[in-house]
């Protein structure tokens, strides 16, 4: 039971009239066409958040702009119909990271696509039209979530927050069928309702939400929504169920006319980009080879442009394979921060990252041993008897256990 003189009131829900985030601007098309990379060799969708920083939006009165720099993909499984995101437990450290380089979380995207014709590069339409929806309730909760975690300082206001600038952009087909990006943001309202646990998504209806009903653990208000009947006339329905467009706020994303580099390993066209995390089941592994592959593509005077890369720093400073953690590199970041090459010459010259390139010279002399198939019938050579792995040795870096004829580990290929 619940006391009446304490009990809340009903609440009416009103549309939003404004927003926080005018416009999310992509510095380049490098950027996405990295993250998208993912679905064009899986066909599976992917999720990343977005840094960057806030910027006044000069088309607009008074207007903020998003301006997204580089997309750090989270732990996640995926398929063509499900994103599960996992835990991340470097989360912390690449917020770090991205301040150290003048950088913070302004949004996440996510792509919902389906291919339509492989031979035109056409994708499906299936969001935003008539029959459809723009965003499904349980992405608007998401979005919520995250915009009551990355809330908006305001000092008028009682609690030093108010509102939130962090965006949702989904990536999917347009009315010509062409990949597009839509932005949006949700209502201050659908953030409360979220905050409060209200809100649900319906199991049938991916554009309806649904209030709670009052239980004995949580006692839920009735909210009300308005909207105009067939005649014109405004009426107030009850939220059971809740049209989630009513809780969205739009805006454009795109592209400048003439592109930016926060980092600038993008600049240098003819180099294969380093590999982007939480890829492994792709064949994207960071490690040694990758790192040393990659460094090779630049020459030894564009130290600075080669370690300009988001995905690189964030390996560099959270590998445990790499004897680099954030304070050892902050005058890397710093260089990559300011655009000093000085910086970036002197760090190439310290102590820690010499040992690097000793291992990675190291690494690239013991080449990795591709491993025979294991065959077992008429004909095969007779299997080793059980207990007889005296000399075997064990790999100080990854303690895989290698047989003693080798030289170098067979799992990480790090020499003995």
């Amino acid at each position: 039971g619940i006391c009446t003189k304490c009990q809340p009131n009903a609440v009416t829900l009103n549309r939003q009239r404004y927003r926080h985030v005018d416009y999310v601007m992509f510095e380049n098309a490098s950027i996405v066409d990295r993250f998208l990379n993912y679905w064009r060799r899986t066909g599976n969708q992917r999720l990343g958040i977005m840094y960057g920083r806030y910027e006044p939006h000069k088309d607009t009165p008074l207007g903020i702009k998003a301006t997204v720099a580089a997309i750090y993909e989270p732990p996640q499984k995926s398929s063509k119909n499900v994103l599960e995101l996992l835990e991340d437990p470097l989360e912390g450290q690449v917020n770090r990271l991205a301040e150290a380089v003048g950088i913070r979380p302004v949004g996440w995207i996510f792509t919902d696509l389906l291919a339509d014709d492989l031979n035109k590069g056409t994708v499906k339409h299936f969001r935003g039209n008539i029959n459809s929806h723009f965003l499904s309730a349980q992405e608007c909760i998401m979005a919520a979530d995250y915009q009551n975690k990355y809330t908006n300082p305001c000092k008028l206001s009682p609690d030093g927050h108010f509102g939130s600038k962090f965006v949702t952009v989904v990536v999917t087909g347009d009315a010509s069928d062409q990949i597009h990006f839509e932005g949006y943001q949700v209502s201050n309202q659908c953030m409360a309702l979220v905050n409060d646990d209200c809100l649900i998504p319906t199991k049938d209806a991916p554009e309806l939400g649904y209030i709670k009903e009052s239980s004995e653990k949580q006692y839920v208000p009735d909210v009300f929504y308005k909207v105009k009947d067939t005649y014109g006339n405004e009426v107030t329905q009850l939220a059971r169920p809740l049209p989630v467009e009513y809780l969205l706020v739009d805006m454009p994303a795109a592209f400048p006319l003439s592109a930016q580099y926060t980092f600038k390993a993008h600049l240098h066209t003819e180099a294969k980009l380093f590999h982007v995390e939480n890829r492994q089941e792709i064949g994207e592994t960071q490690d040694y080879t990758s790192l040393s592959s990659y460094l090779q593509q630049f020459p030894p005077d564009r130290f600075l442009e080669a370690v300009s890369d988001f995905h690189l720093l964030v390996f560099l400073a959270t590998s445990d394979m790499i004897p680099l953690n954030m304070n050892t590199i902050a005058p890397l970041l710093e260089a990559v921060k300011t655009n000093n090459v000085d910086i970036a010459f002197h760090f190439k010259k310290c102590q820690e990252w010499a040992t690097v390139e000793e291992i990675m010279a190291a690494h690239e002399a013991t080449p990795r041993v591709q491993r025979e198939p294991s065959y077992v019938g008429p004909g095969a050579s007779p299997l080793p008897p059980i207990g007889s792995g005296a000399g075997m040795w064990t790999c100080a870096h990854c303690t895989y256990l290698n047989v003693p004829e080798k030289s170098a580990c067979d799992m990480c290929s790090l020499p003995k």
